[in-house]
């Protein structure tokens, strides 16, 4: 009896909108499909168990690699494929996938895969985000998240190589829903700055500033995201929004712990 060739690792949290398109998109590649889900409380589960899935439910940590990390664990199968509940495969990929499982190179341990992404309406071809390549595809103990960063990439031992089939990357269902994202991801960058020992100062407000610049520059300019049009306009002017965002909020966590250190000083 042939044992578990590929397992498709997923992790979520409130993904009922997502879920089922997603597994829909791999429902005849995957051997295996492991879910760690952080104890959502719409339907995620459930759909998730209608396509036949091992769902394991936990907390749902600050960073999101955590659990990511636990469905690669507790995955059996020779090869693994890595997905985010708002991706979904394309048959071209599926077939490639196949084939590389049929015909492995042995000197490659993983793959990247080249990812489109949807945002305000369009598939963005430029402001640096395509081919927005990902290693997402690997032979199991060969590739493995750090969980430190909510914005890390894979480790990989071994050699990389690269996939033609694409991923689709569905992120942003509304502008609400990247702004939501944003907050999250802006705190937690803050969160990480204090962890650090840093000490906020209109220095580094500044020094914030001039990345907010450079970042819209680099990928409105150099990564010709003019070409996107308004959709690509939006992407780089927020994206450098981020780096401000993220220490104005650093600067309110750092006051707030002096305030409470503070007060315990008095007491």
């Amino acid at each position: 009896m042939m044992g578990v060739r590929l397992s498709v690792a997923i992790a979520t949290f409130n993904e009922e909108k997502n879920i089922g398109e997603c597994l829909e998109s791999v429902k005849d590649l995957a051997d295996e499909i492991v879910v760690v889900d952080g104890s959502s409380t719409d339907k995620t589960v459930e759909i998730a168990r209608k396509y036949g899935a091992k769902v394991i439910v936990t907390n749902n940590p600050p960073i999101f690699h955590i659990n990511k990390q636990k469905a690669i664990d507790k995955c059996r199968g020779d090869w693994i494929l890595q997905l985010d509940a708002d991706e979904r495969v394309t048959p071209e990929l599926a077939e490639e996938l196949k084939s590389v499982i049929r015909n492995p190179q042995s000197e490659i341990n993983s793959y990247f895969i080249p990812r489109k992404n949807y945002f305000l309406g369009r598939w963005l071809k430029k402001t640096g985000q395509y081919p927005d390549g990902v290693i997402r595809f690997f032979k199991r103990g060969k590739a493995w998240l750090p969980c430190k960063s909510v914005h890390e990439q894979m480790e990989v031992e071994g050699k990389v190589g690269w996939l033609k089939g694409h991923l689709l990357h569905f992120p942003y269902p509304s502008f609400s829903e990247y702004l939501k994202k944003s907050n999250r991801y802006t705190t937690l960058a803050a969160q990480e700055m204090l962890e650090k020992g840093n000490k906020p100062s209109f220095l580094g407000y500044f020094l914030a500033e001039w990345r907010a610049i450079k970042t819209f520059l680099l990928l409105f300019i150099r990564h010709k995201g003019f070409l996107d049009g308004f959709p690509g306009f939006v992407f780089s002017l927020y994206s450098g929004l981020h780096h401000i965002s993220a220490y104005i909020k650093f600067w309110e966590l750092y006051y707030q712990k002096r305030k409470i250190d503070i007060k315990k000083d008095w007491e």
